[in-house]
């Protein structure tokens, strides 16, 4: 028996959903999975990028105004899945943060709501899609900044913390449960794109288009957990040893 995967690639070649395609690296993704053949449901809260992505591939991409804080945007996501006649990747890109020593509060709780609740409320519906069908790939973009605790942005360290947790957890899950679902955790430190936009100095900036190319190279070769780049990939191996009463006493910067 053929199965979903099978028909839906035989009609159209692979297909994915993008969840904060409008700019940055979502866009970034979206064009290099558009140039590979790829077609691909966008989502984000401004539709007028992924319209104008739309006009220049034509066929291959429709696009939704989606925004996760709202309750039952899980409903969006899922009419874009059809629309799509099934996609074998959920990529997940979505999120906000800031640098906030002084706490404010709405710069705290809409963290929340987007990295942690509109996280949960996206990710578990692609889950619950891909366990109905008994295969699929789920990829999210977290961060670095998951790793410890982090002083100078509280909810953004320990939103995708959680982030990382939650997606190891369904993975224990499906296992458990015999669905064939694949998942990536992609860890990128400070990249160049609106969310730093607020005038500070980041160190070991990267470009969205480096970044974009090694989620690709991720995705494409089933990768697990991935720390983007090996400038990271030491920093982080090395916050890891430092013992917690150290940490405290540290002043570090989220990436």
């Amino acid at each position: 028996m053929t199965n979903h995967k099978e028909t839906t690639e035989a009609k159209h070649g692979p297909a994915a959903v993008i969840m904060g395609a409008s700019s940055g690296i979502g866009m970034e993704v979206a064009r290099l999975l558009l140039h590979r053949g790829w077609h691909l449901g966008l989502a984000a809260r401004r539709t007028e990028p992924l319209a104008a992505l739309s006009e220049e591939y034509p066929g291959l991409v429709k696009y939704a105004s989606i925004d996760i804080t709202e309750t039952g945007s899980e409903v969006l996501l899922r009419r874009l899945i059809d629309e799509m006649e099934g996609i074998s990747l959920y990529l997940h890109v979505s999120g906000v943060g800031w640098q906030n020593m002084a706490l404010d509060a709405d710069k705290e709780l809409t963290t929340v709501q987007t990295n942690a609740l509109g996280f949960t409320r996206m990710v578990g519906e692609a889950y619950r899609y891909f366990a109905a069908r008994g295969e699929g790939h789920i990829a999210v973009v977290s961060s670095i900044a998951g790793t410890k605790g982090m002083g100078a942005a509280p909810a953004y360290s320990a939103t995708k913390a959680f982030d990382t947790t939650y997606v190891e957890a369904l993975e224990q899950q499906a296992h458990m449960r015999g669905k064939h679902i694949h998942f990536t955790d992609i860890r990128p430190g400070f990249v160049r794109t609106a969310l730093l936009g607020d005038g500070r100095r980041y160190p070991l900036l990267m470009n969205p288009e480096t970044v974009a190319r090694a989620i690709v190279n991720a995705i494409l070769h089933h990768r697990h957990v991935v720390v983007i780049d090996w400038r990271y990939r030491l920093l982080t191996a090395l916050w890891r040893c430092v013992p917690r009463w150290i940490w405290r006493r540290m002043s570090v910067n989220n990436g």
